[in-house]
């Protein structure tokens, strides 16, 4: 040890007190940049961070070792070396037979479960260490990440004493991702998936994108899109899906497979596809075992079925509960899941659209095999800027839901528009379906705290591409980050997630992290305020969802219309959902049920949801509706130039290629955001026929100028 305290002395002497200057980046590192330390936190970084002790064999283990190693490496300039016994200074990665082996107390790792950790600095036979204790070598990795990112935020690893496991079993990413590369709803480039190179070539990139996703604790891919074709269960996609999880597995990542509901039909050459069906029960069971003699530790299927012109059980006159229950049969005695979708909806019910996925669902509950999982998008409509929670969540005690939040932004700004969701997440794990009282919020839903669910979990629908900032922009690798986040613990806070990404992905140095947390902060909001303020939904431009378009009533179905949504005419605008409408209020717990049916104690951020209004109405400000509409709009428009200067005033503390390409992201951002509020205003100023508030400026061009543009050729659909 003479050489090491040698070796940290110079290290100690070559620190400087001030932070290096940003050099070159393009984003490809995401939150794992492991650049250089400087200064105190270097010192206390050199200071714990000597060798490595880890008595494991296993890939998971050298995968950790090596993570620790690239990491500190980059912090420090000092390599860490692998050691047989423990040292002064080191980190320990084990498991309890090994901590026992070691001196360590064991007992404590008793509730952290097969993926928790327990990261402490102590004392071991006189010799400090810091110690990465866990059940299994899934959970030494997950530890380790974590110690590396306390390391690269510039916390001091002395008296370190976090003790953490996931509230939920699966935390997975829903890959939309086709088979010829193409994305759908994909904003940064082809899918990362080279399915033509598969399985013979498994570049860097699918490692990198493991590493990525095991720091956050992600523990699922779904590498298919939910509207799936039937060749991705063929012999020759099972090997490319196979090679795939081979990289995968020692990060702990399980591979799922989208799963088209007519394979039986268009691969087994059987006439139906009927769930109930012998031959058709013979058929998936024959095909589950195929992919799992190729891919031992395959995690399930997810199934799209019955919607948007998907084949289903429906088909056949039966129901999703049969549907899921066929294939979780085949997967079952492998241990695999279904991963069943509840966003369903007919162009056959004219019912309104935000009930149909309950109204079809609800009734089933408690019919579903016990290997499956239903899941529910975060709100009853489509992703929407900002929903309601969906009232599924607390009105299924006997069946598992997950989460299904979307990480890509379809109706958010797609790549170029700043929007960090983490204030979306928390804002639908918080809310409080009062389904057994207050406190039965979504979180605990989810986590089988309100009903004794046996399977948990979350899926985020991926932002991934082969752009080489992986999600478009950098600030749209905050919202995958804040996704693994919220998936290890729904009750997280998207505050000090922003804090943390920030640090990691920039600079710990509070000048930036400060005002780039607080804009991040504000950024979703913006968007709410240009696009959907006060309760609207799905106000942009078909098909692609990129730009406004309230006026679009011509598509074959309803619900496919802007109009059907804001229902807008002379008198007034919302969508009255109230028990005099659609009734779909009546869909929640009874106390809230009775809260959203009132306007007067509907909260104002959704009150067009669900009632239909008039322009005139007095609203909480004094303002009326209309004047307060505006208001939103104006204030949108506003927040993204706020945006502009706060990013502006950080270039000191930003590389020069990653600043550029945020700068000019804004200012798209702020031309976008005044289309959409002159848009809005121009169209609905067109049917009330109401002067704009005072100080309010009249939208830059006629309503016939808004109409007329087109972009046919936008990206992602």
């Amino acid at each position: 040890m003479k050489a090491a305290r040698r070796i940290l002395s110079l290290l100690l002497l070559c620190s400087s007190p001030v932070a290096t200057p940003a050099h070159a980046e393009d984003g490809y590192d995401l939150w794992l940049r492991y650049r250089p330390l400087a200064g105190p936190a270097k010192a206390d970084t050199v200071a714990h961070a000597m060798v490595i002790v880890a008595p494991g064999r296993s890939s998971t283990i050298a995968v950790a070792v090596a993570e620790l190693q690239r990491g500190f490496g980059g912090m420090t300039g000092h390599r860490l070396d692998r050691a047989a016994v423990a040292v002064s200074d080191a980190i320990i990665l084990a498991n309890p037979l090994q901590a026992r082996a070691l001196g360590f107390d064991a007992t404590a790792l008793g509730d952290l479960g097969s993926e928790g950790y327990w990261l402490h600095t102590t004392t071991l036979r006189g010799k400090r260490v810091v110690a990465i204790l866990a059940n299994t070598d899934v959970g030494l990795l997950y530890g380790s990440f974590r110690l590396l990112e306390l390391a690269e935020q510039g916390a001091s690893l002395s008296g370190i004493d976090l003790r953490t496991a996931p509230k939920l079993q699966l935390r997975i990413l829903d890959h939309w991702d086709n088979l010829d590369r193409s994305v759908e709803r994909g904003y940064a480039g082809q899918s990362i998936w080279d399915w033509w190179t598969l399985p013979d070539y498994t570049g860097p990139r699918y490692t990198d994108y493991a590493r990525a996703n095991a720091s956050i604790g992600i523990n699922g891919a779904v590498l298919n899109n939910v509207n799936a074709v039937k060749e991705s269960l063929t012999a020759r996609y099972i090997a490319k899906a196979a090679a795939l999880a081979d990289v995968f597995r020692p990060y702990g990542i399980k591979v799922y497979l989208s799963g088209r509901f007519s394979a039986p039909i268009e691969l087994g050459g059987l006439k139906t596809a009927d769930p109930l069906d012998p031959a058709v029960k013979a058929w998936w069971a024959a095909k589950a075992d195929e992919i799992y003699r190729a891919i031992p530790d395959f995690g399930g299927f997810l199934v799209k079925a019955n919607s948007e012109g998907q084949p289903g059980p429906q088909d056949y006159h039966r129901s999703h509960a049969d549907g899921a229950n066929v294939l979780a049969d085949a997967v079952r005695p492998h241990g695999g899941i279904v991963m069943y979708r509840a966003f369903v909806y007919s162009e056959k019910n004219v019912t309104d659209r935000a009930r149909q996925a309950y109204d079809d669902f609800e009734p089933l509950d408690g019919r579903f095999a016990d290997n499956v999982i239903v899941q529910v998008k975060n709100g009853a409509i489509d992703f929407q800027p900002r929903e309601p929670f969906h009232p599924l969540f607390g009105a299924m005690p006997k069946t598992p839901l997950m989460m299904e939040f979307q990480i890509t932004k379809e109706y958010l700004g797609q790549a170029t528009h700043l929007a960090y969701l983490g204030p979306l997440f928390q804002e639908t794990l918080e809310s409080d379906t009062l389904a057994h009282g207050p406190g039965s919020t979504v979180a605990r839903v989810l986590e089988g705290k309100v009903d004794r669910y046996r399977l948990t979990g979350m899926a985020g629908v991926a932002n991934i591409g082969v752009d080489r900032d992986w999600s478009g922009s950098t600030f749209n690798q905050a919202n995958w980050f804040a996704f693994g986040r919220f998936a290890w613990d729904p009750d997280g806070d998207a505050r000090a997630i922003a804090d943390e990404w920030a640090r990691m992905t920039f600079t710990p140095d509070p000048r930036f992290v400060t005002p780039t947390v607080a804009m991040m902060m504000t950024s979703r909001e913006a968007v709410v305020d240009y696009m959907t303020p006060l309760g609207l939904a799905h106000q942009m431009a078909t098909g692609h969802h990129y730009g406004p378009g309230p006026w679009v009533s011509d598509l074959a179905r309803p619900e496919w219309n802007p109009v059907y949504y804001a229902r807008a005419d002379a008198n007034g605008i919302g969508f009255d959902r109230t028990a005099s409408g659609s009734d779909a209020v009546a869909q929640y717990a009874p106390r809230l049920s009775r809260q959203l049916d009132d306007p007067n104690t509907t909260p104002e951020r959704d009150i067009l949801w669900f009632h239909h209004l008039g322009w005139d109405r007095r609203m909480a400000s004094g303002r009326s509706l209309w004047d307060e509409l505006v208001m939103h709009y104006d204030r949108g428009v506003a927040s993204v130039g706020a945006m502009q200067r706060s990013w502006d005033a950080l270039a000191p503390y930003v590389d020069a290629e990653r600043f550029a390409k945020t700068r000019a992201f804004l200012a798209i951002q702020r031309r976008e955001a005044i289309w959409w509020r002159d848009a809005n205003i121009a169209w609905f100023q067109s049917l009330n026929h109401r002067p704009l508030p005072a100080g309010s400026p009249a939208p830059a061009h006629p309503l016939a100028y808004y109409r007329a543009i087109e972009t046919p050729f936008a990206p992602g659909h």
